[in-house]
Order: structure tokens, then sequence, then C-alpha cells
């Protein structure tokens, strides 16, 4: 199925019924590998919002949830490289262990950025869990980097959080971009 967001088009790449099963898995390790440490899962603005809501309503453990908004690619179809910080947390995450929740890693800037920030506040640990990786397009090494739902080529999506022009986030399954 094709459709149409502003002047591209897509193909659906990933469905709706597949991320559930991953986020379902990844909760399930996350449920593991932090119960009795009342974890924070950080969202990581805007694109994060409906994975990380599915994986929240999957964590059995108590957690806490906080957001922060970074962009690097800021209505384009590629990274401009350039971080625009545009929310800080507000809390205090000092002995704290921080599960980032993260739309698409691709060049590992943003993350590599953020992972630095927050580890200037002396987290007790910090880990990634990302819907989509680009490995092909990493550039970082991201020991971080624990939990992924899906690898994906390196090509422009869109969908289930992630937009082209601040559309296309509201799709349920994940969109490549027809060339």
């Amino acid at each position: 199925m094709k459709i149409k967001i502003a002047d591209l088009e897509f193909e659906q790449l990933i469905t709706y019924e597949a991320i559930q099963s991953r986020v379902k898995q990844i909760a399930r390790q996350l449920n593991k590998d932090y119960e009795n440490k009342n974890p924070m899962l950080v969202g990581v603005l805007n694109g994060c919002f409906l994975f990380m809501a599915d994986i929240v309503k999957q964590v059995t453990i108590p957690c806490e949830i906080a957001f922060t908004k970074l962009s690097s690619y800021q209505g384009g179809v590629s990274s401009t490289r350039r971080i625009r910080d545009d929310l800080d947390l507000t809390v205090n995450i000092e002995g704290r262990h921080i599960i980032l929740i993260e739309d698409i890693v691709d060049t590992g800037n943003t993350l590599d950025y953020l992972v630095a920030k927050l580890k200037q506040r002396h987290p007790a640990s910090i880990i990634v869990c990302a819907m989509l990786v680009k490995p092909d397009a990493l550039e970082y090494e991201l020991k971080e980097l624990k939990h992924i739902a899906f690898e994906i080529e390196n090509e422009f999506v869109v969908g289930y959080g992630l937009d082209y022009m601040e559309m296309g986030r509201n799709l349920k399954g994940v969109y490549k971009r027809i060339i």
C-alpha cells in the first residue's frame, strides 16, 4: 500500500502487529532486568511518543516517566547534524537507572550527545531502547544501545511517531520512502 505525505510517497516497511510483538518482548526483558530497581523511562520527543506509550503499557514494574526533546532532522529527510536541545529533563537522575526511549538511531550523533549530557548528572546506569536503528548509518559506538526493536536499511521512514514535515506520526506502521 502506497501513501503520500506532503510531496513524498511511502510504502509500508513494518506493520503495526510486528511492532506490537517486539514491544511486548522488549517490555518483558525490561521487567526482568529492572525488577526492584524503579527505573526512570526517559522519552526523546517527539518521535518516541507512540513507541514509549506502548512500552509503558507493557511494563509491570514500578517506574517513573520523564521526557526530553532533541532534534537533528528539523523537517527534512536527513539529519542536519546540528542538535537542537528544546527540552531538558527537570528531574534529578543522580543514582537512578535510566532507560532512554528513542524512535530512531541513524548516525548516533544525537544519542551520543544525550548520553554524554546525562552521564554528567551521575545516574546509576543508562541504557537505550530504540524502535529503529540504521546500522549502516551509525558513526558512533553506542554501548548503551541495548534494546532494538528493528534494524532497517539507511532509508527515510515515517509513521508510528516518526514524521516528515511534522506529518505521518499517526500512521500505525512504519513506512519507507519510495524513490
